[in-house]
């Protein structure tokens, strides 16, 4: 069985829970997450299956989309309700300056990543640098925050504020860094205290599926899962005949004909099925296709 299976992960699981669990669904077969959700966050987690795992760097991860609710009047030292939190006693905002600085906050923009992060340092995660009490220091990253949205303002249970956010951003993106930064423009502080994501580029969290659900399903398992194809359409699409399907197969350049643009593409059999992700180039006015990975 091969394909991606569109998982709602629930909160207090990690990523990696996730495919330990989907291990004794699907058993034998190579798994692999398309990017990371943390413990506390909920929603949409992709999942390869079998030869599926093999393109997973060609997936595009454009096209993110959470919903984030961050909370006034302290700051996390992991940015999020999960950390210690001092809280500053500082509530008050001027509510008419927060749409301006959710402007600053759009477009490209570059983010220092969190302590509490997977980057490696030295060999070392910077979580497990952070765990043990030092902070080095970490570069700012270019992302994109194509917008942010402000659904809703509120007040929790212990009278501080909540602003209720969509955010539609790029990979790469520490949705409780925007707060915390967020929070520190406002003068008050502020920390992510609920986050879910709702698209992660083709998947939505309309079209997916609960762990329970999956094990509901063990019977029409395949009634859950995309196609390997699913997530490429952005790529080119080729059709190869059955001589040069043989040269593909082996992993052998061959010569097109047909005008398709340079750049990485599918190519599929006569019968329409995936075999190969292959390199397109124009080389003295002619096209090469050279495969990169083969699906025999």
């Amino acid at each position: 069985m091969d394909g991606f299976i569109n998982v709602n992960k629930a909160a207090g699981m990690t990523s990696f829970d996730v495919i330990k669990k989907l291990k004794k669904v699907f058993p034998k077969t190579k798994l692999g997450h398309l990017g990371t959700l943390d413990p506390m966050a909920l929603g949409v987690l992709p999942v390869a299956i079998g030869y599926a795992t093999r393109v997973i760097e060609y997936v595009s991860e454009k096209n993110k989309v959470y919903f984030a609710a961050m909370t006034l009047g302290g700051v996390s030292d992991t940015q999020d309700a999960w950390g210690n939190i001092v809280y500053s006693g500082n509530i008050n905002f001027n509510a008419g300056h927060l749409p301006d600085i959710l402007n600053k906050y759009t477009g490209n923009i570059r983010q220092i990543p969190p302590m509490y992060s997977a980057i490696h340092h030295n060999g070392a995660r910077l979580y497990e640098l952070a765990r043990q009490g030092i902070t080095v220091e970490r570069e700012s990253r270019e992302i994109v925050i194509e917008y942010i949205n402000l659904l809703s303002t509120d007040i929790d249970t212990e009278g501080r504020p909540l602003i209720n956010l969509e955010v539609g951003c790029s990979k790469g993106t520490y949705i409780r860094t925007l707060c915390h930064d967020i929070g520190a423009e406002l003068g008050t502080g502020a920390y992510l205290s609920e986050l879910t994501r709702s698209r992660a580029g083709m998947f939505a969290i309309e079209n997916s599926y609960s762990l329970e659900e999956i094990n509901q399903h063990i019977a029409c398992l395949s009634d859950l899962i995309k196609a390997v194809d699913f997530p490429l359409m952005h790529l080119g699409k080729i059709e190869v005949n059955s001589e040069d399907l043989d040269k593909v197969l082996n992993g052998n350049r061959i010569t097109m004909d047909e005008k398709i643009p340079p750049g990485i593409v599918r190519v599929y059999d006569p019968q329409g099925r995936l075999v190969s992700i292959a390199q397109c180039s124009v080389d003295e006015n002619r096209r090469l296709l050279q495969p990169i990975k083969v699906f025999k």
